[in-house]
């Protein structure tokens, strides 16, 4: 393991020198954000020093580079991260205390960066955890928010949303490079020229000019061997516009428009693109970024091998785009090596193809991004041009002896319709696709992307999701960290598959009662937290029942809450049923322009007033909402869970990853047969997690069939028809009021995500599951078993097969 400190003294020596370079002040008078960010300076000046000797020598050699295109990098605190990585923890933990300085309350100063929202941007940032760790040269490229999603707070039981201002103290880890910058074109008109041989080349004149500027943050691998770099681009004006007559006029906004205008582009994640304003700065987003990314990478590769190796370009780069944001990849590599190369379009285009690879993130078809054709050459009308080109060689070379070969060609089209369809161009353009679980991949090849798998089979492949050991065990959970490191070694850091190794300890009673306290210890950890951010006070020795996770109807969080209520509504019907002692909690965002999803978070958040007020049940059964997820508060909600809800609509969860993090730390899947719960329960045994409801292709014949929610509502008044009307018969209607749209989507929507359906199934099996936790040998062998098997889903591994099959790196 490479360390940059060898010993306390070398430590205390340089981190004196940081603080007093940093903040001009001694240790002593530092105060604790100070002395944090000194430390993460500390660290990153390190990183960086090693990332760039390295650079100079990588430049020279002929390994192959990995670029990552995602629009999010859900990155959370890196400072524990990184002291891990580096070997270096105890050592940096004994010199802060020999300076009267507590470690853990310094990383406590740090916070969340606002650089994603979910799976998404949480996997992007896994996967460049684990390039590192395997030494392969990976470097992620995505958009520096200045204000990310959103904080999200609860107010009168509803989602709030508050700027999220993550940059207002600067971010230590960092480094802004202006000289690297990258003009980036919007708008304007495309000119074409001939050349003295009679070949035509284009130029784009006019529209407005944005600078986009690189900064930089080292990735460090876990022994500390490889330092990647995550490059993030902000958006600022090309030219110092500045309206002085308007400035001195007193209209200060209008001196300042143009910049304001270009800094809008990076001010938030996913603005709302509910109106025209907003589609057009999303789509700028995901211009910028690629656009931006490919012209640095370019760069890079012609001071590294000259401007006459394109040919070695496949050989020596892959691009991957995480889901359909950075589609525009393959036509704006076709732009730079054309126009500003001048390469000829077959060459181009080989090379294109043989370098991008794509990874689709949902099977649902509408959710494939789409652009108005009019919105999108008016802003981009070059790479429109191209992407006009692509499509039609595509259907110019599209086989016509094939059956139905008209609705294959209208199926697989990027224009159509006067839209831009993003899947297809990202397909199209790319040499492989991957979706990231098994049945998600199934579903793709059998439907949403049907037509292009039978047209290019070769192409398709399946990348099960993975997770960072070292984050969401060995950060995350240090008490059982060290449980596992003192039965078998911390080999598990490097190759989770050691985490096999637990399973012959199954029997061991003594290590099995270690596993218990340790997760009581994480359960009262997490009740503190719990009680200091919403008031709400839960008992340790309960069931910690947890679905943490983005709010959409599919993931169904509206069945978890009806199986609180039903709870609830027998316990005042029937004083003799006593439920085993539960704290149900939920946490996650609903985006901005969600209702239906707003309208679930205020219905758990009303239950959670009126059951945790009433006497009669509140011995028994609580429900906490955590505000603001983020990866700083899941790393404590993980360790503390006993079941994992993974509870989504069949066939419509692509994988997860909240199931992988909460197997990993020993708590039981209680889940449909979705996404990557499949590959867990093959795993862990069917006997060590409980699986109910509706499998896909049940889910898809009751869609063909005779599926009436009146009747299941009518079918069961007393318990489910209960839950259903007291949406609106004022039962939960204290806090904020009753839930009509609620009522009205599940029912007049003819229960379209199951939840009607799937609620007997789930409820009996939460009961039978709930029933085990009084035996708690065999919860404790089960927890083990889970945790012993969880190894598979360790990022490295999945990072290890986009190396071998997809990037060839």
């Amino acid at each position: 393991m490479s360390k940059i400190f060898e010993t306390t003294e070398d430590f205390k020596r340089d981190y004196r020198a940081m603080l007093m370079a940093e903040v001009g002040k001694d240790y002593s008078d530092a105060k604790s954000g100070e002395r944090y960010r000194a430390l993460a300076k500390l660290i990153a000046s390190r990183a960086n020093r090693q990332f760039a000797l390295a650079d100079s020598e990588n430049g020279k050699s002929v390994q192959k580079k990995v670029y990552y295109f995602s629009l999010e990098f859900l990155m959370g605190p890196l400072l524990d991260n990184y002291l891990l990585n580096y070997g270096i923890r105890d050592i940096v933990e004994e010199g802060l205390k020999e300076m009267d300085i507590d470690l853990d309350e310094l990383l406590a100063q740090e916070g969340d960066p606002g650089l994603g929202n979910g799976g998404l941007g949480r996997l992007a940032a896994c996967f460049l955890d684990s390039m590192a760790a395997e030494g392969i040269l990976g470097f992620g490229n995505g958009m520096r928010y200045r204000y990310g999603l959103f904080k999200q707070e609860i107010r009168d039981g509803r989602q709030v949303e508050v700027t999220d201002n993550w940059l207002a103290k600067g971010y230590p880890w960092e480094t802004k490079h202006p000289e690297s910058a990258v003009i980036v074109r919007f708008g304007g008109n495309v000119v074409r020229h001939e050349g003295p041989d009679g070949q035509f080349h284009f130029d784009v004149e006019g529209g407005d000019l944005i600078e986009a500027v690189p900064y930089d943050v080292p990735i460090i691998g876990y022994e500390g061997k490889t330092v990647n770099r995550l490059r993030l681009w902000s958006a600022e004006p090309a030219s110092a516009d500045f309206d002085l007559d308007a400035f001195n006029a007193g209209d200060y906004a209008k001196a300042n428009k143009f910049r304001t205008d270009a800094e809008a582009i990076s001010e938030i994640l996913y603005p709302n693109d509910a109106g025209e304003h907003g589609r057009i700065l999303r789509l700028k987003q995901e211009y910028l970024f690629v656009a931006a990314g490919l012209a640095s990478i370019l760069r890079t590769y012609k001071t590294d091998y000259g401007t006459d190796a394109w040919d070695r370009f496949p050989e020596l780069v892959a691009i991957h785009t995480n889901d359909t944001h950075p589609a525009m990849c393959g036509a704006e590599l076709m732009r730079l090596f054309m126009d500003q190369e001048g390469l000829d379009w077959d060459t181009a285009w080989g090379i294109v193809t043989k370098s991008v690879s794509y990874t689709n993130h949902t099977v649902l078809p509408e959710a494939l991004e789409k652009w108005p054709i009019d919105t999108f050459r008016r802003l981009l009308p070059r790479v429109y041009m191209i992407i006009d080109e692509i499509n039609r060689r595509y259907m110019e070379a599209f086989p016509r002896d094939i059956e139905n070969w008209q609705d294959k060609l209208r199926n697989t089209a990027i224009l159509w319709d006067g839209q831009v369809r993003m899947a297809n161009l990202s397909v199209i353009c790319s040499h492989s696709v991957n979706g990231v679980a098994q049945l998600h991949t199934d579903i793709l090849k059998r439907e949403t992307l049907h037509d292009f798998y039978e047209l290019t089979p070769e192409k398709f492949n399946n990348k099960t999701n993975g997770i960072s050991p070292r984050r969401f065990l060995g950060n995350a959970n240090p008490s059982l960290s060290r449980l596992v490191t003192a039965k078998i070694g911390d080999g598990w850091l490097k190759d989770a598959s050691e985490l096999k190794r637990l399973e012959r300890h199954a029997n061991d009673k003594e290590f099995l009662d270690a596993l218990s306290a340790s997760k009581l210890e994480n359960k009262k950890r997490l009740a503190d937290y719990v009680k200091k951010t919403t008031g709400v006070e839960l008992d340790e020795t309960s069931i910690f029942d947890v679905q943490v996770k983005r709010f959409h109807a599919y993931k169904r969080q509206l069945l978890n809450i009806f199986k609180v209520m039903h709870i609830y509504n027998r316990m005042l019907a029937d004083p003799s049923y006593k439920p085993h002692k539960t704290s149900f909690i939920f946490s996650g965002k609903a985006a901005s322009a969600y209702t239906f999803a707003k309208e679930v978070i205020r219905l758990i958040n009303s239950v959670a007033d009126v059951i945790n007020a009433d006497e009669r049940v509140n011995d028994y059964i609580k429900v906490a909402f955590i505000p603001n997820f983020a990866v700083s508060n899941a790393q404590l909600i993980y360790p503390a869970t006993d079941i994992s809800e993974q509870i989504s609509t069949a066939g419509k969860e692509a994988s997860g990853t909240s199931n992988m993090k909460l197997m990993m730390n020993g708590a039981i899947t209680l889940g449909t047969l979705d996404g990557a719960n499949i590959e867990i329960a093959e795993l862990a045994g069917l006997e060590n997690v409980k699986i109910f409801g509706l499998k896909v292709d049940e889910v898809e014949a009751l869609r063909r069939g005779n599926h009436f929610a009146w009747d299941l509502y009518n079918a069961d008044r007393d318990g489910l028809g209960r839950c259903v009307d007291e949406l609106t018969d004022d039962t939960f209607a204290r806090l904020s009021g009753n839930f009509e749209s609620i009522h009205a989507e599940l029912m007049n929507n003819n229960d379209y995500d199951f939840v009607l359906a799937d609620f007997a199934s789930y409820v009996q099996a939460w009961e039978e599951l709930t029933a085990v936790y009084d035996d708690q040998r065999t919860w404790q062998k089960m927890a083990l078993m889970n945790i012993a098997n969880s190894g598979h889903f360790s990022s490295d591994r999945t990072i290890c097969e986009y190396r071998d099959e997809i990037w060839h790196a």
